[in-house]
């Protein structure tokens, strides 16, 4: 039965041990298998103990626990050097009920990879992980992917990861950029336009949608599109057909979507900014980006990577890379990149030393604290804040009073930092330098 699963897998039983393996999973590593000797950790990892002895979360633990099909994302030594390996564990039963062992089944995913490679995404946080193993469930199925999550962290490099491991992956993958589109501008990109449709149509035109024929419709910062257009891409979305800017026939099509926003797009519906229900059609499978606040421990890999891109003999020092991995990036993996190349640039030897980085607390004028009402208001009044008088009754610098209402409405906001962010009418760059400056630690998720 084993050598049906057209997947890497193997039989084991309760101790670790291959008791049934097929030839993809043979394939797969550069070692030989002994069936009633070899274990799935020695194969895997080269390693004398289970994962769960090493530092990993381990699938089999997780069954075990649950008595149902556990997953996890790993990286193991295979043939082709370290590779991501998304793994699923399913308990084996008999007749009786009684246990007999565990089928392993192993999906690689090359899109991803824990050292500087070209084109593929880079990490090895469990943060990543995570994302990892969503991304995988998702590319294996045809649904709608809506992407949400800070600017810079990598929105479009995941949309092409699920293109490219999806089944149209031999088909196109367009863009849509839909930030700064006016309602006809983003009609006649996206749908086309006949000859003599407007001024200037000379000719017939194909639009990205028939661009996109059998692949991925990536349509990147959805959240910007204005609600007047939002009702015909409903209508594309459930009828899978459109008309062209200047047409009277119909036509059918056939592609994979894919949306990505920065925004919180469920805060934009409670608004009446975005459509209720094209919201839903859109996040058929919601898979949420990690900033790189969140991936500490990639900072440095991530670094090392874009230097390895740039093809200069260059280094980075202890020092430089332990002061990378304490910042906390508000512009994400964009920002983490632009720094590395203008200190390759600023570094007159081989070695990048803490001197040649840019200054990373940078200072955008323009965006004062500048607080908003929320739904009840509570920030509103200056005058509900405790604390702008010290306890000798001087009056604080303003310095001293925007550090203590910074303190009060984190310590209080229920939402996230971006969205506490919003409500301030700063950017969350902004946000996270003001409390860095007042000295308040500004944890992950502190307030979901």
């Amino acid at each position: 039965m084993i050598d049906a699963i057209d997947k890497p897998a193997i039989f084991i039983n309760q101790n670790y041990i291959i008791e049934a393996v097929n030839a993809p999973y043979r394939d797969t590593y550069p070692v030989n298998i002994k069936l009633g000797y070899s274990t799935c950790y020695q194969v895997s990892h080269r390693n004398n103990k289970p994962c769960d002895q090493c530092g990993e979360q381990c699938p089999m633990q997780q069954s075990k626990t649950t008595g149902r099909a556990a997953s996890v994302v790993h990286i193991h030594s295979t043939s082709e050097g370290q590779s991501y390996c998304d793994i699923l564990m399913r308990p084996i039963f008999d007749g009786n009920g009684d246990l007999l062992g565990y089928l392993e089944i192993l999906d690689k995913l090359a899109f991803a990879s824990n050292r500087p490679a070209a084109g593929k995404m880079i990490g090895e946080s469990e943060a990543f992980k995570t994302m990892l193993n969503k991304i995988n469930r998702a590319a294996n199925s045809d649904i709608a992917v809506l992407l949400h999550g800070e600017t810079g962290t990598g929105k479009e490099l995941v949309s092409q990861a699920l293109h490219s491991s999806s089944s149209r992956a031999d088909k196109p993958f367009v863009v849509i950029e839909c930030t700064g589109l006016s309602d006809s501008l983003l009609e006649s990109e996206l749908f086309g336009y006949e000859k003599g449709a407007f001024t200037g149509a000379t000719s017939n035109k194909k639009g990205l949608v028939e661009a996109a024929e059998g692949g991925t419709l990536f349509f990147d910062e959805v959240g910007d599109i204005p609600l007047a257009m939002q009702v015909k891409l409903l209508r594309l979305f459930e009828t899978q057909t459109y008309r062209p800017v200047g047409s009277v026939v119909s036509k059918k099509a056939n592609f994979r979507l894919v949306c990505a926003s920065h925004k919180n797009l469920k805060k934009m519906v409670e608004r009446g900014e975005f459509r209720r229900d094209l919201y839903y059609r859109i996040a058929g499978f919601p898979i949420s980006l990690p900033s790189l606040r969140e991936r500490q421990s990639d900072i440095a890999l991530i670094a090392t990577h874009f230097l390895a891109q740039s093809q200069e003999k260059k280094r980075f020092s202890k020092k430089t890379l332990e002061k990378l991995s304490s910042y906390t990036f508000p512009g994400n993996i964009r920002e983490l990149r632009n720094i590395v190349e203008q200190a390759i640039l600023l570094a007159d030897e081989t070695v990048i030393y803490e001197s040649d980085l840019p200054d990373l607390d940078d200072d955008f004028t323009g965006e004062d604290l500048n607080p908003v009402a929320n739904s009840n208001g509570k920030y509103v009044r200056k005058a509900d804040v405790k604390g702008l008088v010290n306890p000798e009754n001087k009056i604080m610098t303003l310095e001293e009073a925007e550090h203590a209402y910074l303190a009060e409405v984190y310590d209080t906001f229920k939402g996230d930092i971006n969205q506490l962010a919003d409500q301030l009418g700063v950017s969350t760059r902004t946000l996270y330098r003001k409390l860095n400056k007042a000295g308040i630690k500004a944890g992950i998720n502190e307030h979901n």
